[in-house]
């Protein structure tokens, strides 16, 4: 049996946002392995399984979680996120890689990069994201929600401590 080899959907995005926060707590929430678990990897469309964090230059982060039922994914599937920080100045930026599995094949490999800029009410944070789509699926735009999704999260996170 031959499985069908999908194109690969090439797209690039970036998304800002601004945060009253300070650079550094902007920046301790990408860093800190508690905060960064709390918006990044834990949700309500999803159990959390594992999640692991290693912030410095070539450390990785790995999460590991399954769709609960009665999402438009099969409940159960396995989706897995492994990244590698390729630099990193504190307080100012973060360049890292990742791939994305889902139910045991990848369906992206990413380059993003993270800019945060002291603002006069706090941070401006620049995310730009480019990957390679891999499924055959509406992953730019999926992709892309998600991020904006992800960043309220932080929003409020910011705003609870």
């Amino acid at each position: 049996m031959t499985m069908e080899i999908q194109p690969v959907v090439h797209n690039t995005f970036t998304v800002e946002r601004a945060y009253t926060a300070a650079p550094e707590r902007v920046f301790a929430a990408f860093s800190d392995p508690e905060k960064k678990r709390r918006w990044f990897a834990e949700g309500e469309h999803h159990t959390l399984e594992s999640y692991d964090l290693d912030f410095r230059d070539g450390g990785t982060e790995h999460y590991s979680s399954r769709f609960k039922e009665g999402l438009p994914v099969v409940g159960g599937v396995a989706l897995t996120n492994e990244a590698i920080f390729q630099n990193i100045v504190p307080n100012r930026r973060l360049v890292f890689t990742s791939t994305m599995w889902v139910g045991g094949r990848c369906i992206s490999i990413s380059v993003a990069t993270v800019e945060l800029e002291p603002a006069e009410k706090g941070t401006k944070l620049t995310l730009t994201f480019q990957s390679a789509f891999l499924e055959g699926a509406d992953g730019p735009a999926m992709r892309e929600a998600g991020w904006k999704t992800l960043l309220e999260k932080l929003a409020t996170l910011l705003q609870d401590e």
